[in-house]
């Protein structure tokens, strides 16, 4: 009989790896109004490996304060076993909420199927099939806790209100490191997200858990996600221009420290992007080292809070339009790494702006510039 030590493991989203945490430390300086956390990540006996662009998966768990109030303010008992799968596998209520289940996202679904368990008129007001813009606004911001306390009291038992809720999703970041530079272990950037909103405040579940409750020595269960549309071009002797504002930086990491080990001849150019110069310059002593080094061509910050006028990195894109759209003609590979919402489309706005300008060109052909950039692989975003 073949021994179980002799078998490889494929960790994988349904069998997550149990990295070892070697670092985690605040990158933002003192009196920031941020915290962006560093974590160095073990990958040993793992047999995981990744590219630069890839993101690594990881498997979070509530926030325990969360878990506890949802408890109290419903009497359930904590200890009660409860079944959380189709397979019939049950969790003490306490583990299932905390590990298994997503309780800070509300849909219009779970609120209507919740509504079984109340006599509660506002909440039958609320899921009414007329006033579905008005189920809309309510769920959008607001998580399990403020459903049980808003339209109580509940006819529900903890086996009731864990069946209305879906599996936690892992959550994807973009890897910060280049296992070449690196080997057997992965970086993250991480920037946590808390803010107030309907009167409470509200932590992102994993970025939260990473800032506040993973000391070094601890393990998080982590799987590799290929990312196959933002990757280094094949050829080291193709110039690359990459924009990545606050976590976006983080593939960008990757990147550099990539290219420094390959000992890439292309040129590359970074535009990085946050709030103060003094606070929030992420990486800044490594990246002027690559920089000194000749890994980095050039790098452009800029720093929206620092002046009278809001400057941000298609900001300091147009300052240097000429030369850009330059290195764009010559075949550079243009990257975006970051918000979707608004830096996204600012820069992909200046960058058709810029080809207009610099090459003299329509906004529709600039559009088709751009367009056929895109096709070419030579255009790619990592945007969320």
């Amino acid at each position: 009989m073949q021994s179980s030590a002799a078998m490889p493991t494929t960790y994988s989203r349904t069998n997550p790896f149990q990295a070892k945490v070697l670092k985690n430390v605040n990158l933002n300086g003192a009196g920031s109004q941020k915290e962006t956390r560093h974590i160095e990540l073990s990958l040993q006996g793992s047999g995981l490996s990744y590219v630069p662009g890839d993101c690594l998966g990881i498997i979070p768990a509530n926030d325990p304060q969360l878990v506890a109030s949802l408890i109290e303010v419903m009497k359930w008992d904590a200890d009660q076993p409860v079944i959380i799968n189709k397979q019939g596998d049950t969790l003490p209520l306490q583990e299932a909420l905390a590990t298994y289940f997503e309780i800070t996202l509300l849909s219009r679904k779970i609120v209507q199927q919740a509504a079984e368990f109340s006599d509660n008129e506002e909440l039958h007001k609320l899921v009414a099939a007329e006033n579905i813009d008005q189920l809309k606004a309510y769920v959008d911001g607001r998580d399990l806790l403020d459903l049980l306390q808003d339209f109580g009291p509940w006819k529900a038992s903890g086996q009731d209100i864990v069946s209305l809720l879906r599996k936690m999703p892992p959550r994807l970041y973009s890897i910060a490191s280049s296992i070449a530079a690196n080997p057997e272990e992965v970086h993250l950037t991480i920037g946590a997200v808390r803010y107030i909103t309907h009167g409470r405040e509200r932590k992102g579940v994993c970025s939260v858990l990473c800032a506040e409750r993973l000391p070094e020595g601890d393990t998080l269960p982590v799987f590799i996600q290929q990312n196959k549309h933002f990757n280094l071009p094949e050829s080291t002797d193709q110039d690359i221009i990459m924009v990545g504002p606050g976590t976006g930086i983080a593939p960008f990491r990757s990147f550099i420290q990539e290219r420094a080990v390959s000992g890439a001849t292309g040129k590359s150019w970074l535009f990085f992007g946050d709030q103060h110069a003094a606070t929030d310059f992420l990486y800044q002593d490594e990246l002027e080292a690559y920089q000194k080094k000749g890994a980095l061509t050039r790098l452009d910050a800029a720093f929206s809070r620092d002046s009278a006028a809001k400057v941000y990195v298609q900001h300091k894109m147009l300052e240097s339009s000429k030369e850009l759209f330059a290195w764009l003609n010559s075949g550079a590979y243009f990257y975006v790494c970051g918000d979707k919402q608004y830096m996204a489309k600012d820069v992909h706005n200046t960058l058709i702006d810029i080809i207009e300008q610099e090459g003299a060109m329509t906004r529709e052909a600039a559009e088709a510039y751009l367009s056929a950039m895109q096709e070419q692989g030579r255009y790619q975003r990592d945007v969320y």
